[in-house]
């Protein structure tokens, strides 16, 4: 019998899920372990590379046996993974040079001030399509050699490779030290700051610039690979040889898992961070309005499609916050039993600026703030604030992403983990305007990395059988006055108009 069910890894921030997809695009098994969040010192957040492979050949395997799945009924593997994280490592052992960066990290802001004192923060944006800012890995990478001892010369001499964290797993597992594939897609590549948008390829003047030797970066694939990226090791968590063909940032992943696959489809993934993008076709665009020209896919041969991006930086991550750092409950999902025991903020707000602001604003020089507090404000307001900062931030991407676009959206498909959160989705209805869908399968992620990996070895034909796998669960219209919802949108803005300038 030809194998029934496509295998993905969806390597994330705060832990890493493997989840077994059939043909109709359903989850028939699925796994979850957490890694520690390392905090050493303000502003810097590390993970450690080598727990993260150990709890990702946990969940393999625990996924297999739930399902009770035969390592032969798999037809392929997908990764998909946090982005912009950064890991450096000695092929020859497997062993980190250092903890991960991650994403959040802002310790590369001089790094970026430095290189946008000649040219702006826009130095690159023409060819790359991003700012100079803490987010990407082109500058963590720069951190990584000068301040690890040894690295340098590592590099220079090919005993080090860079990847993001789907290039990690996947040399895993293709065999690691044992001729694993140094490889990434093209999404992932377009979010280093060192590819160039439109030849798809690595920036040899960036790189000279930067001082990154070339030979520390994987190649650039296809994200649907019909050769494959290599074969997973009989050895390895799977057990047996299969093809690795899907490999997509989890943004663009979720983009595909949405079947967002026409120009002026978009999607909103709720997770650590918020990720909003729109699918701008065969051309990228340029914006003026502070998003991110990035690669939204490439299937095989065929030309890749970009997209603009909105990022947000802290949205689920606030929830966490609140819970580990404040304690104000000991679940994250009591905050939403908590924000509707009130009708509403009670006039506070908070903009969690705890890396900086993203989009649209790229201001590294922002830090969080809670505002319009009184004796009034209980626990509970602050809770609702906390879910109510997700949907203002939404709709500032939004509203910039219209200005470069031209696009008025009149939908929004909404995914991740805290769509399951009912009070943030009628708020987000609500404050943008426009009714919020939430597909039957949530786990879009994981899940267009399963169609990335499906399309590769033919388990799917094309696009067209993707769409007719999606479905609608829920949809929650606006009910909101305009008056009140331009009023609440006014305090938001004067709130973050307050986070700015508090580094000098």
């Amino acid at each position: 019998m030809p194998p029934t069910y496509i295998a993905a890894i969806d390597q994330g921030t705060t832990g890493t899920r493997c989840i077994v997809f059939d043909h109709g695009g359903q989850i028939v098994s699925s796994a979850y372990e957490e890694h520690r969040q390392i905090y050493p010192r303000a502003g810097w957040v590390e993970h450690d590379p080598l727990e993260v492979w150990e709890k990702t050949r946990l969940v393999i395997r625990a996924a297999l046996a739930q399902g009770g799945i035969r390592p032969a009924e798999i037809a392929a593997v997908g990764v998909t993974n946090q982005r912009e994280t950064t890991v450096v490592w000695d092929p020859r052992t497997g062993r980190p040079y250092a903890n991960a960066l991650v994403w959040q990290d802002t310790r590369t802001k001089e790094i970026c001030d430095a290189l946008a004192s000649d040219g702006g923060q826009d130095r690159f944006r023409a060819r790359v399509g991003l700012p100079l800012a803490t987010y990407f890995s082109g500058p963590k990478i720069v951190w990584l050699l000068e301040n690890v001892p040894g690295l340098r010369a590592a590099a220079e001499h090919g005993a080090a490779l860079f990847g993001t964290m789907d290039t990690w797993i996947i040399w895993w597992l293709t065999g690691g030290p044992a001729g694993g594939a140094h490889v990434t897609d093209v999404t992932n590549a377009s979010r280093t700051m060192l590819m160039d948008l439109a030849t798809l390829d690595w920036d040899e003047e960036i790189l000279r610039l930067l001082g990154i030797p070339r030979a520390l970066l994987p190649q650039i694939r296809p994200s649907s690979d019909p050769q494959a990226y290599g074969r997973t090791g009989a050895d390895g968590p799977f057990g047996a040889a299969l093809p690795v063909s899907g490999d997509l940032g989890d943004q663009q992943a979720a983009l595909v898992g949405q079947a967002c696959f026409t120009p002026g489809e978009a999607k909103n993934t709720y997770g650590t961070g918020c990720f909003m993008l729109l699918n701008t076709g065969v051309r990228p665009v340029p914006s003026a309005s502070g998003l991110l020209t990035t690669l939204g896919y490439r299937f095989g041969a065929q030309p890749a499609v970009y997209a603009l991006e909105g990022s947000i930086a802290i949205t689920g991550a606030l929830v966490q916050w609140l819970r580990d750092n404040l304690r104000f409950f000991t679940r994250a999902a009591e905050v939403e039993e908590l924000a509707r025991q009130v009708e509403d903020a009670g006039g506070a707000y908070i903009v969690p600026a705890f890396s900086g602001l993203f989009a649209p604003y790229w201001r590294s020089d922002a830090r969080g703030v809670f505002v319009g507090l009184t004796r009034y404000v209980t626990r509970e307001h602050l809770c609702r604030a906390a879910l109510e900062a997700t949907a203002y931030q939404t709709r500032d991407v939004l509203e910039a992403m219209e200005k470069d676009s031209g696009v008025r959206l009149t939908a929004l498909k909404v995914d991740g983990g805290m769509v399951v959160n009912e009070l943030l989705m009628q708020f987000q209805a609500d404050i943008l305007g426009v009714p919020v869908v939430r597909p039957r399968v949530a786990e879009t992620t994981a899940l267009g990395a399963a169609y990335a990996a499906g399309l590769g070895v033919g388990f799917w034909s094309d696009t067209d059988a993707l769409r007719q796998n999606w479905g609608v669960d829920r949809t929650w219209e606006p009910r909101m006055d305009a008056a009140r919802r331009a009023a609440l949108c006014r305090g938001w803005k004067k709130a973050v108009e307050r986070t700015m300038g508090w580094l000098d």
